[in-house]
C-alpha cells in the first residue's frame, strides 16, 4: 500500500492521507475547498468552492501519476441541493467527455461551513512499482 502526499502541501490536520494506492486502485480522500499549499479555505460561493475542490482532485491525481480520465467513481457531498445545477455544470466542464460513475449526497452541513466535498476512486493503468 502506498500513501500519496502532495509535495509542498501543508500537513493534514487529521489522521488521514490525501490518497492511498494499492495496485492499480487509487482512493482519494474527501476534498474540501481548501488550498493544500496554504491551508486556506475558500469561503466564496459554490463556483469558487467547486473549482477549488476539482483543483485539489487534479493535484492529488498528478501526485499519484494519474489523470482525471482515470477516475472511475466520484461521490459529491453538497450542503444544499439547490446548488447542484452550478456544481454539475462546473463538474461537467472539468471532466468533459469522461463520465465516471457518480453519487450526489445532499447533507445539512459540511466541515467548517463549506458547501461541497468530493471524494473519488481512480484506476491507474500504468502502475510503476516502487
Amino acid at each position: 500500500m502506498k500513501f500519496i502526499s502532495i509535495e509542498g502541501a501543508k500537513p493534514n490536520p487529521g489522521h488521514y492521507s490525501p490518497a492511498v494506492q494499492k495496485g492499480n486502485l487509487l482512493f482519494i480522500s474527501g476534498q474540501l475547498p481548501v488550498n493544500p499549499f496554504t491551508g486556506e479555505g475558500v469561503q466564496g460561493d459554490i463556483t469558487e468552492q467547486t473549482n477549488q475542490v476539482l483543483e485539489n482532485l487534479s493535484t492529488i491525481l498528478e501526485a499519484a501519476g494519474a489523470k482525471k480520465d482515470d477516475v472511475m467513481k466520484v461521490t459529491v457531498f453538497i450542503s444544499d441541493i439547490e446548488l447542484w445545477g452550478t456544481v454539475n455544470s462546473i463538474y461537467s466542464q472539468y471532466f468533459g467527455e469522461h463520465k465516471p460513475a457518480r453519487s450526489v449526497v445532499p447533507t445539512n452541513e459540511l466541515h467548517y461551513g463549506f458547501k461541497i466535498e468530493l471524494e473519488a476512486i481512480a484506476f491507474i493503468d500504468d502502475v510503476k512499482e516502487d
